[in-house]
């Protein structure tokens, strides 16, 4: 439970939910990808990162 509540104040006051930020991570390390990939990624989904 301690663990949780930890997980839930790290992500406290964020612009985006906390699965959009875990996604970008997630995609950012395993495929190598540079931050505009990303940006240009989120915004086919409808998102914007300016």
């Amino acid at each position: 439970m301690n663990k949780l509540k930890s997980l839930e104040e790290s992500f406290g006051g964020r612009h985006f939910d906390r699965e959009i930020i875990i996604l970008c991570v997630r995609w950012y390390l395993r495929y190598k990808l540079s931050l505009r990939d990303l940006v240009e990624m989120m915004a086919e989904r409808g998102l914007s990162f300016n």
